[in-house]
């Protein structure tokens, strides 16, 4: 029965690495099947991995309406090792097993009772558990004993099919179903032995460690210990000021989270605009069934929308969302000091801007604090946390109690251009730019990035979110650029022309009718035009070269943000890349990865590109430390 806050939330992942010691989970689980007293299992909270293999191994199954079941393994890089993927099939049928294991997605106390994985459903399950009779519970077929169900070829294909597609490159989905596939061809006991088999060689492999290294990343990503016990008082009203997209973003996902919200604007235009962005975000929640119509105008309850700052007021924190100019944002900062208390934390959203010049137009620099949060601001869980040189160790706990309230992963940043995320995908792109000048297309550069593990590729990326943007931030480095650093100008004469991506239906790609991108054989004579004004060669790069340099471009600059501490370790830029650069998750991270191809490999392929160019290819110093010394990446101190 469940005990504390959960019934069995799965085995302790931090083993994985080690021999398994016994007693197993597996012999464990069959114990409970073959007993001769039939056990009932009484759950509350989660039932999840080995726990929910536990529940499956009882004869009877009673839950609470808010409990939550599922095999999870997947998402570490496993498949279940102790009969779950066995017994769940006999349970639910072929569709559901394959959904359910594949994605690793739980289900809660009565859908488990309407797909038959519990008996019954029960406020107090414990209660109900103990007033079963023995002629009962007799009666009860053991799960292991039920009929497999009947092997359906079409629903293999489907399932492998979206497994490739939504899960690429990852080993576990494609596992879970051959298991789920053999333990419909061949008896319970045999299916059982194979499916333990390759759970034992799948959590040595180095797809399993990746995930881990992400999970346990995860859970660390919480307030350092010298502000974890600074009272920070009632978070209850925010104030936001800007309501596009990102503004209305941030102001939605605080709703969600039962935060009174005044979102300020410059004109009554702007109000309007405002409150229309994030009434379509209220809407959208409403069709996909995540909030109610109760819940929905509980939002709208909580939201004021204004051009009036002395509504700030009441607020104890203010975040600032206005135009990416040092201009615009101290204007607000300055009119947000005027109005609120002394105590309250003002935060910018800058994704760029030099955060230290921005706080000297307060008369305590030390309220403000950067939280740059991801569009779209209420489904992203990144929060990049920047930290300025004057910054309060107050301002910084406000600001990770906030990620909690959000349920955001916080990631603490120094003060840089683009701080960490934003500061390697501008790399990211000048590294794919040069390549592109020198003798690739867009396509081809997209289409090796997404073999290797990402979603989509830089350019489609920039297609989603607008060439104008990446084109003023340009602008604004002008003045401080190195002469000498080789400079692209193809970004420059698509936004010139009009191509600024899905918003204009063509950018590095048409979309006619604003639906999937086709290619546009006219850019490529546009590039080769360009590549001869220029005066360059034009060569050909295969896909392993094409990923190589974009990686070691991203890989050397995330080094030197770590060198100059942006970056306090390697594992947060790890879940900066994952969690808001769509780096492959099953790749463990940028710096994982780059502890995985070895320092002393990294810096002599940099050695080598510097003889191309040594100006952007001059290997880190963290890296050339690791490399000497022989350390992981991980392991660096600069």
């Amino acid at each position: 029965m469940s005990a504390g806050r959960a019934f069995a939330a799965g085995g302790d992942a931090k083993e994985f690495d080690a021999d398994p010691v016994e007693p197993h989970l597996d012999d464990v689980v069959d114990r409970i099947e073959n007993s001769f007293v039939p056990w009932v299992a009484a759950v509350h909270g989660p039932a999840l991995g080995g726990g929910a293999e536990i529940m499956l191994a009882c004869r009877y199954r009673i839950c609470t309406p808010d409990a939550l079941i599922g095999l999870p393994e997947v998402t570490l890089g496993v498949i279940p090792g102790a009969g779950g993927a066995v017994r769940l099939p006999r349970l639910v049928g072929l569709a559901k097993a394959l959904e359910m294991i594949t994605t690793g997605k739980p289900v809660k106390g009565h859908e488990a009772l309407a797909l038959g994985l519990v008996h019954e459903v029960a406020q107090d399950p414990v209660d109900l558990a103990e007033s079963i009779n023995s002629e009962q519970l007799i009666t009860v077929v053991p799960v292991g004993e039920l009929p497999p169900p009947s092997l359906d070829a079409a629903l293999i294909d489907t399932a492998t099919q979206t497994a490739h597609q939504k899960m690429r490159g990852q080993t576990a989905p494609l596992e879970a179903i051959a298991a789920i596939k053999y333990s419909c061809e061949r008896p319970f006991e045999q299916a059982s032995k194979r499916a333990r088999a390759r759970f034992l060689q799948l959590k040595v492999s180095a797809q399993a460690k990746a995930l881990r290294h992400v999970f346990f990343a995860e859970r660390a990503a919480k307030a350092p210990a010298q502000i974890a016990k600074i009272d920070t008082g009632a978070l209850d009203a925010v104030a936001v000021v800007g309501g596009g997209t990102m503004g209305a973003g941030i102001a939605y996902a605080l709703l969600m989270a039962k935060l009174e919200v005044m979102l300020l604007e410059t004109d009554a235009d702007g109000v309007e605009r405002a409150r229309g962005n994030v009434e379509k975000l209220v809407d959208a929640g409403r069709k996909r069934g995540v909030i109610s119509a109760d819940k929905a105008e509980a939002l709208r309850s909580r939201l004021t929308v204004s051009t009036d700052y002395g509504l700030a007021a009441s607020a104890q924190l203010a975040i600032e969302a206005a135009f990416e100019s040092m201009d615009v944002k101290r204007d607000v900062l300055s009119k947000l000091q005027a109005v609120m208390s002394q105590e309250a934390i003002l935060a910018s959203n800058t994704s760029y801007l030099d955060l230290d010049e921005m706080a000297l137009c307060l008369d305590d620099p030390s309220r403000l604090i950067g939280l740059h949060f991801f569009a779209p601001a209420h489904i992203m869980k990144l929060l990049e946390i920047v930290v300025g040189g004057s910054t309060s160790d107050r301002a910084l706990a406000v600001g990770y109690q906030l990620a909690q309230r959000l349920k955001k992963i916080p990631v603490e940043a120094g003060v840089c251009d683009g701080f960490i995320g934003n500061r390697i995908l501008a790399r990211y792109r000048e590294a794919a730019d040069t390549l592109l000048m020198d003798g690739t297309t867009p396509w081809e550069l997209d289409e090796a990035m997404v073999e290797f593990g990402y979603a989509m590729g830089p350019y489609e990326a920039q297609d989603l979110s607008g060439l104008d943007i990446a084109y003023a931030n340009r602008r604004r480095q002008d003045a401080t650029r190195d002469p000498n650093r080789r400079y692209i100008p193809i970004s420059d004469r698509m936004v010139n022309e009009g191509r600024l991506g899905r918003k204009t239906s063509v950018g590095w790609y048409r979309y006619p009718g604003g639906e999937g991108k086709v290619v546009d054989p006219l850019l490529e004579d546009m590039i080769t035009k360009e590549a001869h004004f220029a005066g360059v060669k034009r060569t050909s790069y295969d896909t392993e070269e094409i990923q190589r340099r974009l990686l070691l471009a991203m890989i050397n600059e995330a080094a030197n943000i770590l060198h100059e501490g942006i970056a306090k370790d390697a594992k947060d830029i790890d879940l900066v890349t994952v969690m808001g650069y769509g780096f492959p998750r099953w790749r463990g991270g940028l710096m994982h990865y780059a502890d995985a191809l070895g320092a002393a490999n990294i810096v002599s392929a940099l050695k080598a590109l510097c003889e191309e160019d040594a100006l952007v290819w001059q290997p880190s110093a963290a890296l050339l430390a690791c490399a000497e010394q022989n350390i992981a990446i991980a392991a660096y101190q600069p």
